[in-house]
């Protein structure tokens, strides 16, 4: 259930995703999840994140500067199926990168599943950062990936 996430900064322009999907095709590493936002949120929810310590960090113009550079950007979050490989490869193509440990769980496709799983979360006081998932189609299983506040503790709710 614990895997590592990859999160990647990336140019926020045509081909890019492409340009980073075939350098894991070419080494064969399979990408099993995957979500893309554009930076510029990201570094608001930060500072929003920060509250009234912003003021003592930076300035409003400063804020400002911040958030139309990093709208030329992309933050991706993925897990792939071989996360060392992937991290060397990244690390050669100086990618701006980082890993996080998450919570990767496959779940059956119908109404209620992910409420069941969120309410485990909440039950234990554990906060979730974000999640991403999608599903197939109607038969299929989901994926979703959960990035809670304490990691271990979350990893216990699903040991059963």
């Amino acid at each position: 259930m614990v895997r590592t996430e990859i999160q990647l900064f990336m140019k926020n322009e045509p081909g890019e995703l492409a340009k980073l999907a075939t350098l894991f095709a070419k080494e064969k590493i399979n990408i099993d999840a995957l979500t893309i936002q554009d930076a510029s949120s990201y570094v608001q929810e930060l500072f929003k994140g920060r509250g009234k310590s912003l003021k003592r960090i930076a300035s409003v113009a400063s804020y400002n500067s911040m958030r139309r550079d990093s709208a030329a950007f992309a933050l991706v979050r993925l897990l792939v199926d071989s996360t060392d490989k992937a991290i060397d490869l990244l690390s050669r193509e100086d990618y701006l990168f980082d890993i996080t440990p998450v919570i990767a769980v496959e779940l059956e496709n119908r109404p209620g599943t992910l409420a069941e799983i969120t309410a485990k979360f909440g039950k234990e006081g554990i906060n979730i950062n974000y999640v991403y998932g999608s599903v197939a189609g109607p038969e299929s299983r989901c994926l979703f990936v959960f990035c809670p506040e304490d990691i271990e503790q979350a990893a216990k709710l699903f040991q059963e």
